[in-house]
């Protein structure tokens, strides 16, 4: 009797935790406690990502402006698509494993479908799959996805030479391609169109799509990753400078009319991440997302 009760323990211990690793709908917005972060993904139905997220252990609010992991600008070789994919009406479900997914439908100002589902695999973890599908031949096409911290004064980019940190010197706007076509994707002109054009300085090489955003007051890090097929470029203004951003720049490709394409990218929000952490955390994230 002793271990069939240990036994059911176990189980309910496992469901509870499991339980966790979920949104669930509270009027129009979809709240989160994974024991870790607590917050709100879409709130008053806007697509701004997660805002507010919370430490679980202190209580600090660790985003700010439009949240974390929103989806930003929409740009091709020849357009910029709206201002930003959160100005663009959208409608979001609850999926049955607790995942929320997020609808765009193509419109006379997009010619494509975009969906966004965002999907906790720990507690610390979140996983979003962005697809967009053409309606029109797209050049280049290019998903900025967009986190805003609260603090993390500290930014990295893991170059071929390591985690490099953007410092003041080097630019306010730095962007480390993955390689030398991605460089010339990020200055064929998309970014000087309206609004809030911006002259990125372009960094060291990519070693692997993973930017790093570090607070001293908490001893929290912030990581930011994708699988290098998915994603071209990793952006980040200077460290200090207010917006406290990462992004990441997912696609980079053509698209015909009527194909579809997925981008995948992790986000891990932990305290004490060492470099040789995150770079080994980056790494088993590529293991399991093989082609």
């Amino acid at each position: 009797m002793t271990g069939r009760i240990s036994l059911l323990a176990l189980l309910l211990c496992a469901a509870a935790h499991a339980a966790s690793l979920t949104f669930e709908a509270e009027g129009n917005a979809y709240r989160f406690d994974t024991g870790t972060l607590r917050g709100v993904l879409r709130a008053e139905r806007q697509s701004r990502g997660l805002l507010p997220v919370v430490d679980g252990a202190t209580g600090t609010n660790l985003a700010r402006s439009l949240g974390l992991f929103s989806h930003y600008r929409l740009l091709d070789a020849t357009h910029r698509y709206g201002t930003a994919a959160w100005d663009w009406a959208s409608v979001a479900r609850r999926l049955p494993d607790g995942a929320v997914e997020t609808r765009w439908t193509a419109d006379a100002e997009h010619p494509f479908d975009l969906q966004a589902v965002y999907r906790w695999t720990g507690s610390n973890t979140l996983d979003v799959a962005t697809t967009v599908r053409a309606h029109k031949d797209l050049r280049r096409f290019e998903a900025f996805l967009a986190s805003y911290f609260e603090g993390f004064a500290s930014a990295f980019v893991y170059t071929q030479g390591g985690l490099l940190e953007a410092k003041q010197d080097a630019g306010v706007w730095q962007a480390f391609p993955r390689d030398e076509a991605a460089a010339k994707i990020i200055g064929d002109g998309r970014w000087q169109r309206p609004p809030h054009p911006v002259d990125w300085t372009i960094r060291p090489p990519l070693a692997g799509p993973l930017g790093l955003r570090r607070d001293e007051k908490t001893g929290l890090a912030a990581l930011v990753m994708a699988p290098p097929a998915d994603c071209f470029a990793v952006a980040t203004p200077y460290g200090a400078e207010e917006h406290r951003s990462l992004y990441l720049s997912l696609f980079g490709r053509d698209l015909k009319a009527g194909e579809s394409a997925t981008a995948r990218a992790r986000l891990i929000i932990g305290r004490g991440i060492t470099d040789q952490q995150a770079i080994t955390l980056y790494e088993t994230y590529l293991k399991g997302n093989q082609p």
